[in-house]
């Protein structure tokens, strides 16, 4: 069949779940087309390409702003000539904007990768969420990542055809037996080769929590002032960042390593991974450093208790205090990271392979069209509409 992908985000986990995605349903042979902002070194129009995807421009904007019609006008030719028989909306423009230029005229199936009512508080938070709510009619399937982003979605009143699909990482390319060796990484990254180190991969802006992270540096450094922390990846709030670390005891203990293409040699140089964020769906980079044997520190946001299953609880969003007590604890014994390290790719061997995330999300596509092919008992034009048209 054709399936085209659309999505504003080009860069981080989205980007990847995206591009993995596209890499197996090309080796299954389908046609598929992916839509997105194509700027220059943007991740995932590289990687579908590769892939042997089509990729085709789409100027969206990561915000609703005045661009807007455009975007929309932009959208529905690219539906009318790539003539899928089902799209797939990826993140919130993309959910926005997909929804409104297709309105169900095709198999549409919307995975948010985390809500965007989450984002803001206020009225804007429930403008957006009464948006969504409208919005689900559009939906064939709506797919959540975890259980607690479906649950958060019930929660704000949306009532839709569900389908849970959680994110999954390639574990050959993870796979610890096939990194260098911790001392190697950190001789080629120019690391010390005895502080413990702790790892962020992840856009620098509000939602990853960075500036969190660098609140408890502080109390970190007062109990290991050896320690050191690389932020990999760069984003908005980089400059805020760099002049809030500046201001640390020890201002050297924070490296900013910026983009990377390849994230797994600062997973090999580290001890451990820690992203603090203020909300998810089901974050991605935790799952790259389980699957490399490495422990994770989270923040208690959707998905983060079924990544962690019983091997630890997550720190609750914003305790700046809990958090640097948790970072202390496994960079004081890295012996227990290790171990926890290796707890760590066996629930991602058991729980997140990529290979069952692209069946499932296999099974869903194949529930959808299904459904659309069935003919109704009687009124056919008025079946198709409650069928389609409305939220079960």
């Amino acid at each position: 069949m054709t399936i085209l992908h659309v999505s504003q985000p080009v860069d981080g986990g989205v980007a990847q779940v995206v591009a993995d995605l596209v890499r197996g349903q090309v080796a299954d042979g389908h046609t598929v087309v992916v839509a997105c902002p194509c700027p220059e070194g943007g991740r995932l129009s590289r990687e579908v390409t590769a892939a042997g995807a089509r990729l085709v421009p789409w100027g969206a904007e990561r915000a609703p702003g005045a661009g807007l019609p455009q975007e929309l006008a932009s959208l529905r030719r690219i539906v009318a000539d790539a003539r899928p028989d089902l799209v797939h909306l990826h993140s919130s423009k993309a959910g926005l904007v997909g929804r409104m230029a297709i309105r169900s005229r095709v198999a549409t199936v919307f995975q948010p990768h985390a809500w965007s009512f989450e984002a803001v508080t206020g009225p804007a938070g429930k403008a957006i969420a009464r948006w969504e709510r409208w919005a689900t009619r559009w939906s064939d399937r709506l797919v959540c990542v975890s259980e607690t982003e479906r649950a958060h979605g019930q929660a704000a009143g949306l009532r839709a055809r569900w389908a849970l699909v959680p994110n999954g990482v390639d574990l050959a390319h993870y796979d610890p037996a096939a990194l260098p060796s911790k001392q190697r990484a950190r001789r080629a990254l120019g690391l010390s080769q005895h502080a413990p180190l702790a790892v962020c991969v992840a856009r620098l802006c509000r939602q990853k929590g960075q500036d969190l992270l660098l609140r408890a540096w502080g109390e970190v450094l007062a109990e290991l002032p050896h320690a050191r922390l690389a932020l990999v990846g760069d984003g908005p709030d980089r400059g805020a960042l760099e002049e809030q670390a500046a201001q640390l005891a020890v201002p050297e203990s924070v490296v900013f390593a910026g983009r990377v293409e390849d994230p797994r040699p600062w997973y090999a140089a580290s001890d451990m991974s820690v992203l603090p964020s203020r909300w998810e769906g089901m974050a991605l980079a935790p799952l790259e450093a389980m699957a490399c044997s490495r422990p994770v520190v989270l923040s208690d946001v959707a998905g983060a208790r079924e990544i962690l299953g019983d091997q630890q609880f997550p720190v609750p969003v914003g305790d700046t205090r809990t958090l640097a007590t948790s970072l202390v604890r496994l960079m004081s014994d890295l012996e227990l990271a290790a171990e926890l390290g290796h707890r760590s790719r066996a629930r991602a061997l058991e729980r997140h392979d990529l290979r069952a995330t692209r069946m499932l999300m296999g099974e869903v596509y194949a529930a959808v069209l299904q459904s659309r092919r069935v003919p109704a008992p009687a009124a056919p034009s008025a079946a198709l509409g409650h069928r389609v048209g409305k939220s079960d």
